[in-house]
């Protein structure tokens, strides 16, 4: 007995059906020609020094003339292996400016999206940041900051990793993309906190497997550096209410009718120097007026000193803005960039970081539900509240 197959749209024979497998040569041939094609093109810029040098040896070796005695004949022997030589310095200059110029925009544009520009308004709230590397031509560093508006409120972050050039990047990269991800998932700062916490340790357990692979090897004393972060986080509500946890960082400033420190009792140590406690201390401070602002750097700022060894001012800088009216937050922080670099010369010892948000929103007139009863919140510490019992 005969069978037979069907398959979709009519009998199919059961012998077997030649496969068109994938074949990988035309992908490696047009490959190959790139790199090729890539090679050439780093070889353009030696093409003229190379005749030139062939010119010069051909001259030399089988020109009669280069053989004869004379002060002539050796000037024009100097000349042309000076030409050779200028020439071979041009080449070679201009194929390593271009190769700079090329990484330089790769590395600008990885700087972006790392530390990318913040909108000036968001939510109401005028926003301006700036960045100041001791790395010589980095845009970016070992300092961070965010900001984002999620259904709770404008969140902000702005943080200090241990060391500081590019060499921080890494750290800076992970809690970053934390904060991107948590502001907008978790409906309090403790979870933001304890998601950055655990985004630095996975860091720090790659970088170790990546530095030792083999099993225990990161163990002793060849075990990476300790690696922390200083990080503020802060959460402004429509209302101007504004909420703060702390992690070893510089408190900011609030700019009001004179710079004053917003200081909100202790912070706790910068992540990855001990586990985070079971309750995080989130502090509510004073609501954040209409044209108040508030001014976050890191320490980079207050350290800076000059060639005499003398710190640098920020408050004293900050009082003399508001004299001086600059209380839009971009030309805020152009003012404090400028006076740093004057102070030291140009000369950073360390990264510096700003960040300023300013009350925009219009003032609204209070609910007549004010009469509220605290109650302690045991997973993050904060007193919130909630309306009081009416009265029948």
């Amino acid at each position: 007995m005969i069978r037979t197959r069907f398959c979709r749209g009519g009998p199919c024979s059961s012998a077997p059906r030649r496969s068109r497998s994938w074949n990988p040569l035309p992908l490696l041939r047009r490959r190959g020609e790139q790199v090729v094609g890539d090679r050439l093109r780093h070889l353009v810029p030696l093409a003229l020094p190379t005749v030139w040098g062939a010119a010069a040896i051909t001259w030399k070796l089988a020109c009669p003339l280069a053989r004869q005695e004379g002060m002539a004949m050796r000037i024009a022997t100097s000349v042309v292996f000076f030409t050779v030589g200028t020439g071979l310095v041009v080449g070679l200059r201009q194929g390593l400016a271009r190769e700079l110029k090329r990484v330089r925009a790769i590395a600008q544009a990885t700087q972006q999206v790392l530390l990318r520009p913040l909108p000036p308004r968001m939510d109401g709230l005028s926003v301006a940041a700036g960045q100041l590397s001791a790395s010589r031509g980095a845009a970016v560093g070992g300092d961070l900051y965010e900001a984002v508006v999620t259904p709770h409120g404008v969140r902000l972050v702005i943080g200090d990793v241990r060391g500081h050039g590019l060499a921080a990047i890494g750290a800076v990269a992970a809690v970053l993309g934390a904060f991107r991800e948590a502001a907008h998932d978790e409906p309090g700062l403790g979870g933001v906190l304890r998601r950055l916490d655990r985004a630095l340790q996975r860091y720090v357990r790659d970088r170790a497997t990546d530095d030792h692979p083999s099993p225990g090897a990161g163990d002793g004393d060849d075990a990476p550096a300790e690696e922390f972060v200083t990080v503020l986080l802060l959460d402004i509500r429509r209302n101007g209410d504004v909420l703060v946890l702390n992690c070893g960082h510089p408190w900011p400033y609030r700019l009001g009718q004179g710079a004053e420190r917003l200081a909100a009792g202790d912070p706790l140590p910068p992540l990855g120097t001990f586990p985070l406690p079971g309750t995080l201390p989130v502090r509510r401070c004073p609501r954040l007026l209409p044209g108040e602002a508030l001014f976050l750097h890191t320490d980079g700022a207050e350290e800076a000193r000059d060639t005499a060894g003398r710190f640098f001012r920020l408050e004293d800088v900050l009082a003399e803005s508001l004299r001086a009216h600059r209380r839009d937050p971009a030309a805020l922080v152009r003012h404090v960039h400028e006076a740093l670099l004057r102070h030291t010369g140009g000369r950073l010892s360390d990264d510096v970081a700003l960040l300023v948000v300013r009350n925009d929103r219009d003032e609204r007139p209070e609910r007549a539900d004010r009469a509220r009863v605290p109650a302690q919140s045991a997973e993050t510490g904060l007193r919130r509240t909630r309306p009081a019992p009416s009265r029948r």
